[in-house]
């Protein structure tokens, strides 16, 4: 990393890669050669990466197990080359049956502390999808990846370590909320200001820098209010702190575009018109609004005359009520920041609507240290091994975003219009071509040759 915060990549960057279980080798074997082609005609041979292969899941487990044990499914080499190489890409990886590792792609994430799991999700042009729409989706998903759920704090029922929590929750702490506290588990998920901050100042800095509209943050706040709660308002406190004069949030612009309507407007009614339950409030509630209405007013110099339009919105909605708007509107969503559990959830439902994970590229990434994993969203699929069979567009869009972050922007864009073609020609894999009318059927390895052909 530079002094300023961006990667310093050389013309021959030396990048680790897991091909992958199941049918990660197919994947892969078709996916590189895109990357190494859309290099090559994209530079002319003065750019060109060096591929170096690490091991992690099924191949170095069988041939390692009787050395290193449960180690053996990802070696300490492993993680240390992505640590040392800084950015890396991988294919499916196998989630191993019993043993002390819950999954080899968490571990990754949080050893190497990648804190952002970064789901762009948009619809390329023929791609078959169940909504009416699929045009309308283009988000960006920032979802936290060592928080929540993915802490993986819990103990089993019926073992003492729970009777242990239970019985502190219950006798010391004065909990009441436990329906059946003898034959419960007990999980809990810790959601902390640093993690949510830095989430959220990435997703900031990310739609500020790709000209973005807004950032939407998701959470279920309104039943866990000192977590999700929590994970809102520092998210609104980062943003008005450290991005003020280059955003504006929901609330402050109905503020502001009243004000700018009807100038003589009073604080109390400007209130009434964004809070229209105001006169049933409590005296101490009306006052807060009140405040929060002449703070938004005191930004007239700054965001009024409409000058707010032109500035990144901050916003926020309700879990629930942003799986049903997805489908409804989902025009109205650009970048969204959120925790772990409703990220997993949103950015899987994103993808069914443009065609499936099959085509849905993810990343794992610090921005403060730098480190990068991109990989496929899928599973190893594996009664599809060796088959030459599978769509290899998550491992290959993957790639394009692994382009992207190491500056190589002709290359990734080259890749990105030779895809849109190549779908839009119908010349696909099964997963697409059952659905669509009139198009060619290709291998998994006959797609990567088209979309070279493409470029």
């Amino acid at each position: 990393m530079g002094n300023d915060g961006r990667l310093n990549v050389p013309d021959n960057p030396i990048i680790p890669f897991i091909e992958g279980d199941g049918t990660g080798v197919d994947i892969w074997n078709a996916s590189v050669r895109v990357f190494d082609a859309a290099v090559e005609k994209a530079y002319g041979g003065n750019k060109k990466i060096s591929w170096m292969e690490v091991y992690a899941g099924e191949k170095p487990f069988s041939l390692f197990r009787d050395k290193m044990g449960d180690k053996a499914w990802l070696p300490d080499e492993t993680v240390e080359a992505f640590r040392e190489f800084i950015v890396g890409i991988k294919g499916p990886l196998t989630t191993p049956i019993g043993g002390g590792i819950r999954s080899l792609n968490v571990a990754l994430r949080h050893l190497l502390d990648l804190y952002v799991c970064l789901r762009p999700v948009r619809w390329f042009q023929g791609v078959p999808s169940p909504v009416k729409k699929p045009e309308d989706v283009d988000v960006v998903i920032f979802r936290e990846n060592c928080e929540d759920i993915y802490a993986g704090i819990e103990w089993m029922s019926g073992t003492p370590e729970c009777d242990k929590v239970k019985n502190f929750l219950i006798n010391e702490m004065g909990v009441s909320k436990i329906r059946f506290p003898d034959s419960s588990s007990i999980g809990i998920k810790p959601i902390s200001r640093q993690g949510s901050e830095r989430l959220i100042r990435a997703a900031i800095e990310y739609a500020l820098d790709h000209k973005r509209r807004s950032v939407t943050l998701v959470h279920k706040g309104n039943i866990m209010k000192f977590t999700e709660g929590a994970f809102k308002d520092w998210g609104y406190r980062l943003a008005t702190s450290e991005f003020r004069d280059r955003i504006v949030t929901e609330r402050e612009s109905w503020i502001i575009d009243n004000q700018d309507r009807n100038p003589g407007l009073g604080i109390e009614e400007n209130a009434r018109m964004i809070d229209p339950g105001f006169e049933m409030m409590s005296p101490g509630q009306k006052d807060d609004i009140c405040v929060e209405v002449e703070a938004a007013l005191a930004l007239i110099p700054t965001h009024g005359a409409g000058r707010w339009k032109k500035l990144l919105m901050i916003k926020d909605t309700i879990a629930d009520i942003m799986m049903q708007q997805v489908l409804t509107r989902a025009k109205e969503f650009d970048v969204v920041a959120t925790m772990n559990l409703e990220g997993d959830f949103l950015s899987d439902a994103l993808a069914a609507q443009v065609g499936g994970i099959g085509i849905a590229p993810g990343a794992n990434i610090n921005y403060i240290t730098g480190h990068a994993i991109f990989e496929a969203t899928h599973g190893t699929a594996p009664k599809y091994a060796n088959l030459d069979k599978v769509n290899p567009g998550s491992v290959i869009l993957s790639g394009v975003m692994m382009l992207e972050y190491l500056g190589w922007q002709q290359a990734a864009d080259m890749i990105t219009r030779a895809i849109d073609r190549t779908i839009g020609q119908k010349r696909v894999t099964y997963d697409f071509e059952r659905m669509m009318d009139g198009a060619t059927l290709l291998s998994c390895s006959g797609f990567a040759d088209a979309v070279i052909q493409n470029m």
